[in-house]
C-alpha cells in the first residue's frame, strides 16, 4: 500500500506529524504523550519493524529513533526513510553514546541527539527547534542546515570526548587532533599536526601501526581497529595502551570550523578516529595473567606454568636428542619455623629463600614454586649428570648461610631428587614424580643433599608404602614395644638409668629396630604418635619401679628433631610426664647437637624452661656435630653421651682413644656427668674407669630388654653381667 500523501505542505505552525519509535513500551509511551501535550500528532511504533511498517502506510514531517531496538536497528529505519521519505528529520533519541554510533548517525543524517535518560523540556525545545528548522530547509536552506548541525554536533562531541580524535592525511601525517591528547600523553595538539602518526608509537609497534591503515576493506562501516602503545611525552610517565579506530573518509565532504579546541584545520583529511586510553584494562589483564600463572608470594612461575614449559622443553630435547634435567626440592626445617615464628616470618622465609636460589640458575632455567616449601626446577639442555650435579651443589651451598629474619637467626637447608630425562622417565608426569621419589631418598638419608633418581628407588617407594600402610596400622593396633637398655655405674655396677628404646613388633617381618622404620616416622609426621607412645610406656614402667623403691633411677628418652622443634614441645612434654605422676628430676632427655645448632635461640629457651622444672638435658651422640663448646657453657646441660663410633676405637695404640680422653676431660672440667655408650669388652670398661667416666651402658651388660626381665633385674641390688 502507497503511503498516505497530504496535499496541504508541512509548514512552522502547523500540527506536524511524528513518528516515534522504541522498543520500550513505558518509554515510548511516555515520549509520545509529552508530544501530544504540546499539540503533535503522534505515531507509535513499537520497535524498528513496526516503525517501518508506519512509514510505508503515512507521511512523517519528523522522525524520534531509539538506535538500539532488536531485528531492526534505529539505523535500519533511518535507511527505510532514507529511500520512502527522505524528506521526513530526524531525531535520535538513545542510550548509546559511544563516538563511532553518534557520528554514524550524523553521516545518515540525524539532524540532532539527545542521550537517554532524557530532559522533557530539552526535549521539547529540540523537537521544536528541529521542526522550525526544517521549515527553513524546506524554504531551499535545507542542505545548509543540516551542514551546520552536522559541524556543531561534531565540534562538541570532538571538544568533549574522553579520548583523542585525530585526522590524518593519506600518508598518515597528523592534519588534526584534539586537545585531549595533551592530558593523557603529554604532546600539545599544535606540535602534533605536520608530523606522521609514527612519531608517538612505541617502537615496538611502529610495524603493526603504520600497516594498519594499508589494509584492505577499510570503510565507514568497517573501520580498522587495533591495540598499540603510545609513547607520553619525554620519559616522566610510562608508555600507555591505547584502541585505536580509524574511519577513511571523502576529505571535500568534511566540515571544518576554527572553533574546534586542538591543532590543524582537517585541510585534506583522509582519516580520522579515536585513540581510547585502555592502560588500566590492560593491566588489570596483565594481573589476572599473572596470578593465573605465578605465585604472587615468591612471584616465581607456579605449577601450571612449570608444567607448559617442562611439556615444551620435552618436546626440543626429543627434537634435538638432548638431555634436561627436573629437580624437586624441599626445605628441610621450614614447618618447625613456620610454626614457631608464624606465618609472616615464614613467607619472609619463602622469600629470601627464591632470591638465594635465583642467583643460582642459568639463562632459561625455570624455578617454580610447587606448592608450601616445595619447589620445583627445570634445566633444559644439559650435556650429563655433572650439569646438574653442579647446579644442585650451589643451591644447598646458597642455603647453608643462616637467615636473618627480624631479630632471629634461622637455619634452613634443602633436599634435592634430581630426574635426567630421558633415562628417568619420558613424559611430564614421570619425570616430576621421579624427582619427588629420589628426594624422599634424600629425606631418609638425612635431609640436606640430592640424588638422582634411579629404578631401585622405585622398589624401595613401593616398600616404602607398604611400611607406612603397616606404620598406621601399628600405631591403631599397638604393636609397639618399649625396651629399655640400662645405665650402669661402672664401678659399683648398679642400674642409674635406663634409657627407653622402641621396638615394633611386625606381625611378618617380626621384631623390627629402630633404623627400620623411625626415619618413615619422622618423613610421614607419624614421629609425634610414636614418641607420646612410647612415652606414656615408659613413664608407667618406670614410675612404678620408682614407687618400688628405686628413687633414684633415671629414665632417659631420645627425643626427634621434630618434636623438640615443634612450638608447644615443653607443654606437650610437661602434660605427659604430670598425667603419670612421673617425678621430672627422674626424667632425662637425650638430643643431638645438630639440633640444638638448628635453631639456637629457641631451643636454648626451651631447654632452660625444662631445666627449670627438674628435667635433665643429655647431649647424644657427642662429638659427631657441632661439639661447640659456646653451647656447652651456656645452656643447662647435664650429661654427655660419649658416642659408640669413639668408644669401639679403644684399642691398644689407637688414636680414637685420644678423643674419648679429650670429651671425658672436657667432661669434668664442665662439672658433667658422661655416660658412653656402645661399651661391649672388658678393655673399653676398664678404659673408661681409669679416665673416670662412670655411667657406661651397652652389651657388655646386655642388649635392650622388655620391661619385665627388667623388673626381675631391679629386685637385685647389684646389677650383675650375666644378668644381662
Amino acid at each position: 500500500m502507497a503511503p498516505e500523501h497530504t496535499d496541504q505542505p508541512f509548514s512552522h505552525g502547523l500540527t506536524a506529524r511524528i513518528l516515534v519509535a522504541d522498543d520500550e513500551p513505558r518509554l515510548l509511551n511516555t515520549l509520545a504523550s509529552l508530544l501530544r501535550s504540546r499539540g503533535y500528532d503522534v505515531a507509535e511504533a513499537h520497535g524498528g519493524r513496526k516503525a517501518c511498517e508506519l512509514i510505508d502506510q503515512q507521511t512523517f514531517d519528523l522522525a524520534l529513533l531509539d538506535l538500539r531496538m532488536p531485528e531492526v536497528t534505529g539505523f535500519d529505519v533511518m535507511a527505510h526513510l532514507a529511500i520512502g521519505q527522505p524528506d521526513c528529520g530526524v531525531i535520535v533519541v538513545s542510550g548509546e553514546s559511544s563516538f563511532s554510533a553518534v557520528s554514524r548517525a550524523l553521516r545518515r543524517g540525524a539532524l540532532d541527539y539527545i542521550r537517554k535518560p532524557f530532559d522533557p523540556e530539552e526535549l521539547l525545545a529540540t523537537v521544536e527547534s528541529v521542526i522550525g528548522k526544517k521549515s527553513l530547509l524546506e524554504a531551499h536552506e535545507h542542505i545548509q542546515m543540516r551542514l551546520e548541525k552536522s559541524e556543531a554536533l561534531h565540534r562538541y562531541i570532538v571538544n568533549s570526548s574522553p579520548d583523542i580524535v585525530f585526522m590524518l592525511d593519506q600518508d598518515g601525517h597528523f592534519c588534526f587532533v584534539n586537545s585531549k591528547v595533551e592530558s593523557l600523553l603529554g604532546y600539545k595538539p599544535a606540535e602534533l599536526c605536520g608530523q606522521h602518526f609514527r612519531h608517538i608509537l612505541d617502537d615496538r609497534d611502529v610495524t603493526r601501526g603504520t600497516l594498519a591503515l594499508k589494509g584492505p576493506n577499510i570503510t565507514a562501516d568497517n573501520p580498522r581497529t587495533l591495540e598499540v602503545r603510545l609513547k607520553t611525552r619525554g620519559s616522566r610517565r610510562a608508555t600507555r595502551h591505547f584502541e585505536i579506530t580509524a574511519f577513511p573518509i571523502d576529505p571535500q565532504t568534511w566540515p571544518h570550523s576554527g572553533n574546534t579546541q586542538g591543532g590543524g584545520s582537517g585541510n585534506g583529511a583522509t582519516y580520522y578516529g579515536t585513540a581510547r586510553d585502555v592502560t588500566e584494562r590492560k593491566e588489570a589483564e596483565a594481573f589476572i595473567n599473572f596470578q593465573a600463572y605465578h605465585d604472587l608470594l615468591t612471584r616465581l612461575p607456579n605449577r601450571a606454568l612449570f608444567k607448559d614449559r617442562l611439556e615444551l622443553a620435552i618436546t626440543h630435547a626429543n627434537r634435538g636428542g638432548q638431555k634436561l634435567a627436573v629437580m624437586f626440592l624441599d626445605l628441610d626445617r621450614f614447618k618447625v619455623i613456620n610454626d614457631t615464628l608464624g606465618h609472616a616470618m615464614g613467607d619472609r622465609l619463602l622469600q629470601a629463600v627464591t632470591h638465594r636460589l635465583e642467583k643460582c640458575l642459568r639463562k632459561g632455567d625455570t624455578l617454580s614454586r610447587f606448592g608450601g616449601d616445595e619447589f620445583t626446577l627445570l634445566l633444559p639442555s644439559i650435556h650429563n649428570h655433572e650439569d646438574a650435579r653442579q647446579i644442585a651443589k650451589k643451591l644447598i651451598d646458597a642455603l647453608r648461610a643462616p637467615f636473618q629474619l627480624g631479630d632471629h637467626e634461622v637455619f634452613v637447608g634443602v633436599s634435592i631428587g634430581i630426574a635426567i630425562f630421558p633415562e628417568a622417565g619420558e613424559t611430564m608426569d614421570q619425570l616430576i614424580q621421579n624427582a619427588d621419589i629420589a628426594m624422599y631418598h634424600v629425606k631418609g638419608k638425612g635431609k640436606d643433599g640430592y640424588r638422582f633418581y634411579s629404578d631401585s628407588m622405585s622398589i624401595d617407594t613401593a616398600n616404602r608404602l607398604n611400611l607406612e600402610r603397616d606404620l598406621r596400622q601399628a600405631l591403631e593396633r599397638d604393636e609397639l614395644r618399649v625396651f629399655y637398655q640400662p645405665q650402669v655405674c661402672s664401678t659399683t655396677n648398679r642400674v642409674v638409668g635406663l634409657e627407653a628404646l622402641v621396638r615394633w613388633q611386625h606381625p611378618e617381618r617380626g621384631l623390627l629396630y629402630p633404623r627400620d622404620f623411625l626415619p618413615l616416622a619422622e618423613e610421614t609426621k607419624l614421629i609425634g604418635q610414636l614418641s607420646e607412645r612410647v612415652l606414656d610406656q615408659a613413664c608407667q614402667d618406670v614410675g612404678r619401679w620408682i614407687q618400688e623403691g628405686h628413687t633414684h633411677l633415671r629414665l632417659a628418652v631420645n627425643l626427634s628433631p621434630i618434636e623438640v622443634e615443634h612450638p608447644r614441645f615443653v607443654e606437650t612434654l610437661m602434660q605427659q610426664v604430670k598425667a603419670h605422676n612421673f617425678p621430672a628430676g627422674n626424667l632425662e632427655i637425650e638430643i643431638t647437637e645438630n639440633v640444638i645448632m638448628n635453631d639456637l635461640e629457641q631451643i636454648s629457651q626451651k631447654l632452660r624452661e625444662l631445666a627449670a622444672l627438674g628435667v635433665r638435658i643429655a647431649i647424644d651422640d657427642f662429638g659427631t656435630g657441632y661439639s661447640s663448646l659456646n653451647y656447652l657453657h651456656r645452656l643447662p646441660i647435664h650429661t654427655l653421651k660419649v658416642d659408640q663410633s669413639f668408644v669401639k676405637a679403644i684399642r691398644s695404640g689407637d688414636d680414637g682413644a685420644c678423643i674419648v680422653n679429650a670429651i671425658v676431660a672436657m667432661a669434668h672440667g664442665l662439672k658433667l656427668e658422661i655416660v658412653a655408650e656402645g661399651v661391649e669388652t672388658d678393655e673399653q670398661l676398664d678404659y673408661l674407669r681409669s679416665l673416670g667416666c662412670h655411667q657406661v651402658q651397652g652389651f657388655f651388660y646386655g642388649p635392650a630388654r622388655p620391661a619385665a626381665e627388667i623388673s626381675r633385674t631391679l629386685g637385685s641390688t647389684r646389677a650383675k653381667a650375666a644378668s644381662f
